[in-house]
């Protein structure tokens, strides 16, 4: 696989003008009114939520879920659902396309993240993140057990954590080849026998003129910039989320093969539905 696309130059940032900014106005106020009424009130629900239920979240992810949902609506997004999440315990593990998959993925299915430690010192979007529920990970060998314990601890509650194995976005073009390290929690003697890995194929289809690539965020890319290009289009693509077979842990006899199955079906996907 060529590497090149990483060097690649991003679609170039347009000049935004009255209208383009009237609609980062509309849709990015929209969505903040959206945030700064609905976190304050997941934070409030916590509290009862983490004395009655301790771990587990029965209440406050469907909020989540919601805010997500509406998000999707105002950025005028098409979202497009084929397949079904798995039912029972389990975790997804999906292609990483940008900032938009957290929305996304949110607005499909109730879920937690697993993302990596520099996202929770991020100006408001580490505050959000942690207040969702995701699970912070750091790229340490040394400490790839206490990790895998907190994924074990957060699975035996009935969390469902979304996982992103290529470990880094992408323009949205390709699947990067997916790293097993993260799959070895799947494999604990408690679990393997319970759980399903369910992969999920993200595809983003550009606004019709845009660069294919509209919706990546990959390389040195700024965050701000891709943001605004996005709430400032005119009209905006669609993107499909794609949800394959689960895998039963307990077939796979250990991560590097459990990783390649997930991986095989997410990137049949993925170049199915970029030839339709």
């Amino acid at each position: 696989m060529s590497e090149g696309w990483r060097e690649a130059a991003p679609p170039p940032a347009r000049r935004l003008g009255p209208g383009d900014l009237g609609r980062v106005a509309l849709r990015g106020g929209a969505i903040l009114a959206l945030l700064l009424v609905c976190f304050p009130a997941l934070l409030l629900l916590r509290v009862p939520e983490r004395l009655i239920f301790g771990l587990n979240r029965p209440v406050t992810p469907h909020l989540t879920q919601v805010v997500c949902r509406v998000s999707c609506r105002i950025l005028g997004l098409e979202l497009v659902v084929r397949g079904a999440p798995m039912q029972g315990p389990g975790a997804y593990v999906a292609n990483h396309v940008g900032w938009l998959d957290i929305f996304v993925l949110n607005a499909s299915k109730r879920l937690y993240f697993v993302a990596k430690a520099e996202v929770a010192g991020w100006p408001g979007i580490g505050w959000l993140a942690r207040g969702t529920g995701t699970v912070f990970i750091a790229r340490d060998p040394k400490q790839a057990q206490a990790q895998t314990r907190l994924f074990e601890e957060r699975l035996r509650a009935g969390h469902r954590l979304l996982f992103f194995p290529e470990g880094t976005s992408t323009d949205g073009r390709r699947i990067l080849p997916f790293k097993p390290t993260l799959f070895q929690a799947f494999l604990s003697d408690g679990l393997r026998d319970l759980l399903q890995v369910q992969p999920v194929t993200l595809v983003y289809h550009a606004p019709e003129g845009e660069d294919p690539r509209f919706y990546g965020w990959w390389g040195d890319m700024p965050l701000a910039p891709a943001i605004l290009s996005t709430l400032a289009a005119a009209r905006q693509g669609r993107v499909e989320v794609i949800y394959h077979a689960p895998l039963r842990v307990a077939d796979h006899p250990d991560r590097k093969r459990l990783s390649a199955a997930a991986e095989a079906m997410v990137r049949e996907g993925f170049y199915a539905a970029l030839a339709e």
